[in-house]
Order: structure tokens, then sequence, then C-alpha cells
């Protein structure tokens, strides 16, 4: 009689758990039913889906409202392959897609809107994080028309001073011709920024530093887009080895009143100003002095890195392989060839300290060859990199990457 009571009690627990667990379940559910309720609609900016579970489905998904024949649609964009291909949603079908998306297929949703941002996080677990969090209202919701005629984020016809100045647009905002490629290429890396927009802190002031700018036509346009369009409060350092452009562009950031936009000369291997960065941009900074960003980066534990490599010497001048010898006795053969192992091993090693890393198509090759950008988010989650060590053994290759980063050696006895 007291095993009969005891496997009674027993089942009753073991059925008011499941009932529980279904509860809690559907209150979780209904958690992120909310939240895409609240956060997707007339005010949404963007939305990106990234911490993909299959490989067949796209790494990343970004979602934004577009205009069709006097509609407010959804666009959700994924690249496959070496295409890019856009689906448009109206927002029932797109909250039902996106759930579908946290459903197993990805495990983060950042979300970025005029009024809040939010984002959902789902362990492997199971477990889910949901945040959203309200920030000032700065500008009204600017919805792109869904047509084949290319829509910027600094429009042509809308005069922007530092671009009127730099040679790229006319007092009336039309683009001069000669300059329509570097027009192109600033609105294409604020794309890049936009993107990562939902990783940056809006209740504090950032600090971005950008080396080797130069001219400075995109650090320009990333203080007017992350200032004045979106209204982030950023501290902006330029840093470049030529006395009369710092002068030049200090002159011309003062004249605008940006008292947040600094340029300093400087060697990027030697600057010791700060102790925490937000953000790491580094474009077309030459051979190793890419390295010596990065570097720093990870140094300052930055939460973005945005970089263009350029002219990778490094490793052309030691690559040797026997099995690629037949390949690598063609100097522009090898050039190129070196300049993709270059970029491919610094992703690995920015993976080993923490990053997700992709590499991304800057602009068309027509425009320049030096077109690939590395994007790194910082994920705290380290990945081993033996594979990597026994190529760059293979190829006789030690980048300066890899002895800044690991002055010791690769960790061997971590497994990595």
């Amino acid at each position: 009689m007291q095993t009969e009571k005891v496997q009674r009690i027993l089942t009753e627990r073991r059925s008011d758990f499941c009932k529980n667990r279904k509860k809690v379940f559907y209150m979780m559910e209904k958690t992120i039913e909310e939240f895409l309720e609240e956060l997707i609609g007339d005010e949404l900016v963007l939305a990106v889906f990234s911490g993909c579970r299959k490989k067949e489905l796209p790494s990343r998904i970004r979602i934004r409202p577009v205009e069709l024949k006097g509609r407010i649609l959804y666009q959700a964009s994924a690249t496959e392959g070496t295409k890019v291909v856009h689906t448009n949603y109206d927002r029932d079908t797109l909250l039902k897609y996106m759930k579908e998306c946290l459903n197993g297929d990805y495990s983060q949703l950042q979300v970025q809107g005029r009024r809040a941002d939010g984002s959902v996080m789902i362990s492997r677990k199971g477990k889910r994080t949901i945040k959203k969090k309200p920030h000032p209202v700065k500008e009204p919701v600017k919805i792109m028309s869904h047509n084949r005629v290319k829509k910027y984020i600094l429009p042509e016809g809308k005069p922007v001073p530092f671009l009127i100045d730099l040679g790229v647009m006319t007092p009336e905002g039309k683009i001069h011709v000669p300059a329509y490629d570097k027009y192109k290429q600033i609105n294409r890396f604020l794309e890049f920024i936009e993107d990562i927009l939902p990783r940056l802190a809006r209740d504090r002031e950032l600090t971005i530093v950008d080396f080797g700018c130069g001219k400075s036509y995109l650090t320009f346009a990333m203080y007017y887009f992350l200032r004045e369009l979106r209204g982030y409060d950023v501290n902006i350092i330029g840093l470049d080895l030529k006395k009369d452009v710092i002068e030049n562009c200090s002159r011309l950031a003062e004249s605008y009143g940006y008292e947040k936009l600094h340029f300093l000369q400087g060697d990027i291997a030697g600057y010791e100003g700060l102790q925490k960065v937000d953000m790491v941009v580094t474009l077309h900074a030459c051979d190793k002095a890419t390295d010596y960003a990065l570097a720093k980066a990870v140094q300052w534990d930055a939460e973005v890195i945005l970089s263009v490599p350029c002219c990778q010497h490094e490793l052309n001048g030691m690559i040797q392989n026997e099995l690629l010898a037949p390949v690598l006795k063609y100097g522009i053969l090898k050039e190129r060839m070196s300049a993709l192992l270059t970029d491919g091993i610094r992703a690995n090693l920015l993976e080993s300290k923490g990053y997700s890393v992709q590499i991304l198509e800057f602009i068309d090759m027509e425009h320049t060859p030096k077109n690939l950008l590395i994007r790194a988010i910082k994920t705290g989650k380290e990945r081993p990199v033996k594979k990597l060590e026994e190529m760059t053994e293979a190829l006789h290759a030690e980048l300066t990457l890899e002895r800044l980063l690991y002055p010791q050696g690769m960790p061997a006895e971590k497994g990595v």
C-alpha cells in the first residue's frame, strides 16, 4: 500500500511538472511575441538576425521597412553565395517569419527603433534573454522606396557641408562626376556601420578611433551619420602621420561645429592615448599598419572592428610552399594569393580572441582592387586556431598580427 501511495504521488508531481513546464514555455513564447509586436512596426529602423545554427541558411538577415506602391512592407535581405536575395513581407507575415527564425534557426536578434532598441539572445539550451531599452527620439524613420534606383544614406540632392568641402558634392547637392565612386564608397561604408548600430550603447559616450584617417572622407561621414542623423553620443579620433592633412581636417571639423571630432598626428603602433575604445576603424592602412591597428583594437576590447586592409606585402615576402610552387612562381598570382591569405589569417586570429568575423565586399572591383572589409564583432567566445597554426607553418608565414597577439606563441597547452 505504501509503495502504491508513493507511486501515485510521484505520478501527480510528474503531471504537475509537465503542466508547469508547458506553462513556462508558453509564457516565454508570449514574451517573444510581445517583444516583436512592440518593436516591429512603423518605427522600426533595422532588425538583424545573426548566430545562424544551420549551414544551409544565410549567416545574417537584415530587415528594414520599404515603401512599395504606396504600401509599407518589410524587406528581408540575405546573402546567398555571391547574391543578395530580397524578400518583402507585410507585417503579420513578417512577425510569423521572425518567430520561426527564433525557433532554432538563429540565436540572436538585434532591433533598432526610433524610440527603443531591443535584443533577443537564445542559448543552445533554450534559455532566452530579452531586453528592451527606450532612447530619446531623434528623427522620423526614413522608409526607402522599393525601386531600382539606389537609395543612399547620404542622398544626392541634399547638400552635406563636408562633402562639398572635400570635393565630392556641389553646393546644390549634386555629385561631381569624378568623385562618384568616392560617394558610393562613403555610402557603402555607412551601410556597414548601420548594420552594427544595435551593438553600440546609446546611454553613454562612445569612443571611436580611425587609424590612418587620411583626408577623412569616411571619418567625417561616420561622425555625421552617427551623431547628426542617428543621435549617438560619439567621440571620434582620427589619427594620421601627415601633419598638413591633420591640420586641414581639424580646421574643417571646427568650422562645422563638430566638437567631438578630433584629428591627431601620430603613428598607429605607438599610439597610447586611450584605455578603452568602443569601435576601431582602419581603412587602407598599409601592410603591417593594419596589424598594429587590429592588435590595438583587441587590446582595447573594442566591441566593433572595421578594417579594409591594403598592400599586404609581408606574407608575399615570406610565403613558401613546395606544393604551391608552380603557381607562386607567377608574381601577380603570388601577390593576390598572399593578400587573400593574409586577410584570412587575420580573421582567424581575431576569432581566436573572441570576435565573430565576416569578410565582406566593400565596393566593386572596378573601383579599386582593395575591396575587402573585415568586420569583427566582440562575442567573448574564443575559437581554437590549431588548424591555422598548421597552415601558417606550411606556408612559412608568421604575420605581425600573430606576434602582437601571441608574443609568447600560440597557447598549444589550451588546445589552440
